[in-house]
């Protein structure tokens, strides 16, 4: 009953009907103010307004830390939409969207239908996935691609097919694209877990065998390439590049002085927390696998095939490697949830199998099997199997709507888009009165974006245009309001302000008018 629940269509639509809905509002009341989102959503509104389409400052005059990609794609989408905060947000929600798709037609046709709606589910109800697929960062566009990879390489392992040259340029195309969205951190997620599949398979691999991760040098090191020729531009052309992106972004994430450390086990708590129940499940299913041959590790490893051993590869590769890099912070090791939903499919589906053997066989249906007849063990074990799903899936709509619902409700309850009302009615308020106005330079990063500004003004240039009649309007925080009025000739507040704010959220905005 419970396996024919799961294979029906109308699950897996209800399941992506709620992911989506999850990736939709798991952001609202949208603002700019927290995760570094300003920085980010500057580079594309720099790059329409000061045609900065290489390299970036940051709202505060720094030079901005990221490659321009994801800049260009929101500067791209805005000339089409004139929207900013679907340009800025929309980039995330497509690459989410993708990577849930993707993931279900993969393990669909690798693993069967169950297995595809577990690897749905895994990816879009966990508490990671709604919160990132419409954050103005890059973290869900990188990992999208870091995927395409991932796949590829499971795509020539599970078909056997030598690498040709067509395949490393694809190859090479996606690690640019990942080179121009974050950097070299691509490797971390790719390169270990390649050398530990090549490690283990390629010792045992007959000579002219096409079964290798590898590609060969020439993509990775090209597309280094041209990451380095941007980042050699920026150093002779760009003041503060070198201090800024090269010693503090890059080079400083593996010290212990410029960014705050975390202890190397920081990411797998986090982890199993934020992917739960799926990282539960997929626990449980390796330790009943396991005890199921008493614990002998060396025969599990093996009787698994070489296309899941790859996707453990991927997963646990990445893992180690970005828990020895210092700088650490939770949604940095989103990369590895996709290759951990796809691994869970691989263990579903070998779950369901007759035997211990591979896991790329699909399960066709939950009342047959490929040899038309069903041993009491099997159903046993199938129906056990069956229960586990429905109650991860059940666990994981409770836990991914109940914080998502709940994060809404507070983010309204206490005007976290404080300041995005504000800008929003300034603007409306200025271009009704045809007022030219400006923002005292401030702490918030995303009020120049909510006004619709490229820089501040300092307070004594403000004083000055006010006061020779220049400026009709100005933004200035509650701090400094109190010591710019008497300097300002027939100034008045003006009814506008933002709403009252927590003091972690930063201090309250007034509109200064004639």
């Amino acid at each position: 009953m419970t396996g024919r629940l799961l294979e029906d269509p109308r699950a897996v639509w209800a399941v992506a009907a709620v992911s989506f809905l999850l990736f939709l509002i798991g952001n609202l009341p949208w603002q700019l103010d927290d995760y570094d989102q300003a920085k980010q959503a500057y580079t594309s509104f720099e790059m329409i307004k000061e045609g900065r389409w290489f390299y970036q400052q940051t709202p505060h005059e720094r030079v901005a830390t990221k490659p321009p990609l994801v800049g260009w794609v929101s500067a791209g989408l805005f000339a089409m939409t004139r929207l900013w905060e679907l340009s800025w947000r929309l980039p995330s929600l497509l690459a989410a969207v993708a990577l849930a798709v993707l993931l279900f037609r993969t393990a669909s046709s690798a693993y069967g239908s169950i297995a595809g709606l577990v690897a749905l589910s895994a990816f879009g109800l966990n508490l990671l996935t709604p919160r990132l697929a419409t954050l103005v960062r890059t973290d869900m566009a990188l990992a999208f691609v870091i995927f395409l990879v991932g796949l590829l390489i499971w795509q020539k392992i599970e078909r056997q097919e030598e690498w040709k040259p067509r395949d490393r340029v694809y190859l090479f195309a996606l690690l640019t694209i990942a080179m121009l969205i974050k950097g070299p951190i691509v490797y971390a997620f790719l390169l270990p877990g390649i050398v530990l599949f090549q490690w283990r398979h390629g010792r045992a691999r007959p000579p002219g065998a096409p079964l290798s991760a590898w590609s060969g040098w020439w993509p990775w090191i090209a597309s280094l390439a041209v990451f380095l020729l941007w980042v050699t531009g920026g150093i002779l052309f760009q003041s503060g590049f070198f201090d800024e992106v090269v010693m503090r972004e890059f080079l400083g994430r593996f010290g212990e002085t410029i960014h705050r450390p975390q202890p190397l086990y920081f990411y797998l708590p986090h982890l199993i927390h934020k992917f739960a129940p799926w990282s539960i499940l997929l626990i449980a299913i390796a330790i009943f696998d396991l005890a199921s041959r008493r614990w002998r590790i060396g025969t599990a490893f093996h009787e698994i095939s070489p296309d899941t051993f790859w996707l453990l590869c991927w997963s646990i590769g990445g893992l180690i490697l970005m828990s020895l890099i210092p700088s650490k912070r939770v949604d940095r090791i989103f990369p590895v949830i996709p290759p951990l939903c796809l691994l869970l499919a691989a263990q579903i589906a070998q779950r369901n199998s007759c035997s211990h053997g591979s896991a790329s066989r699909p399960v066709t249906t939950a009342d047959s099997n490929l040899t038309g007849h069903r041993p009491v063990a099997t159903e046993n074990r199938e129906a056990c199997v069956y229960r586990w799903i429905a109650a991860a899936l059940i666990l994981s709509l409770l836990f991914a709507g109940g914080y998502t619902t709940w994060k809404v409700g507070t983010g309204y309850r206490d005007h976290r888009d404080a300041l995005a009302v504000f800008g929003r009615d300034v603007r409306r308020e200025a271009e009704a009165r045809h007022w030219r106005y400006e923002a005292v330079s401030a702490k918030d990063e995303g009020l120049l974006l909510y006004l619709r500004k490229t820089h501040y003004i300092e307070p004594d240039r403000a004083i000055a245009e006010w006061n020779v009649g220049n400026l009709d309007a100005l933004v200035a925080s509650t701090e400094k309001a109190p010591r710019l009025m008497p300097q300002l000739r027939g100034a008045t507040v003006s009814q506008l302000k933002s709403s009252d704010r927590k003091k972690e959220q930063g201090t309250g905005y007034i509109l200064i008018t004639p």
